[in-house]
This record gives structure tokens, sequence and C-alpha cells, in this order.
């Protein structure tokens, strides 16, 4: 038996519309990377991106559990000395929303060559409004998976 890897042409991509209004953090990051990634569809293969778009409205009204909202730090460093930055989740919730889901999907994909291109099919808003009606995106609840 062969192995069957897609064409570029046979790959079928789907723009979902998720609502992260009430979604947990953790979970609603993973739901989107298996979409990313593309492991609902029968062809998957890992090499290869075969994965789907996702458009996700309401970030800045997702929850999370626990004590993590003053606990959670994401730290960087600016690349000079003594430049290590910290925020707190709450106030990274408050300044930018969408960075935070962003860094949760990026997290739960894997590290390859692929996760830059992948990325590149998430889009991330603030409020209810976003600018890809022409995709035609299908709205999709977490609950209810496909």
């Amino acid at each position: 038996m062969k192995t069957y890897l897609p064409k570029e042409e046979e790959i079928e991509r789907r723009w979902y519309l998720i609502d992260a209004q009430g979604q947990t953090l953790g979970r609603l990051a993973s739901f989107i990377a298996r979409l990313l990634i593309g492991k609902h569809k029968p062809y998957y293969t890992p090499s290869l991106d075969v994965g789907d778009r996702v458009i996700v409205i309401n970030a800045e009204k997702i929850r999370v559990t626990g004590k993590k909202l003053d606990k959670k730090i994401y730290r960087w460093h600016s690349g000079y000395l003594g430049g290590l930055k910290e925020k707190s989740l709450r106030k990274m919730l408050a300044e930018n929303p969408e960075k935070v889901l962003y860094l949760a999907v990026r997290g739960m994909l894997p590290k390859n060559r692929l996760r830059d291109k992948r990325l590149r099919g998430l889009k991330i808003y603030r409020g209810s409004e976003h600018p890809h009606m022409a995709q035609n995106p299908v709205p999709i609840s977490i609950e209810g998976g496909r």
C-alpha cells in the first residue's frame, strides 16, 4: 500500500467562525490549534499544511479558571541588559486580549517549520465585528464539535 499525500489543489480549506464569549482559554486554544493543523480531516498529513482558517470574535470576553488572572505571568526579553519584562494575565487581557489567545494557540501548535504558516490562518478580533464576511465563515461551537 502507498501512503496518500494530498496535492495542494486537492486540499479543501474552509473558514470557521468561533465566538470566544464565555469560553475557557485553554480549551478554546486547543480546539483552534486542532482546526489549524487539520487533524479533523481524513487526509491529515503531519508534514503538510492541510488545516483550515479560523476567525475568532469577542476575544476580550474569554475566561480563565482558578487564580490564573494574577498568578500567570507572561515574560519576554527586550534584548538589552536587564530587559526582562513581565505582565500578569489580568493586565494582558485588559490591554491586548487578542495576543493572549494568539500566544495560547501558538504554544499548542507543533514547534516546526509549519507553525508560522498555520498561524497566518488565525484571525482574532476583540469585538463581534470582523472583515472576513466574503470568505463565508461557518459558525462553529466548541461544545458541539464540527
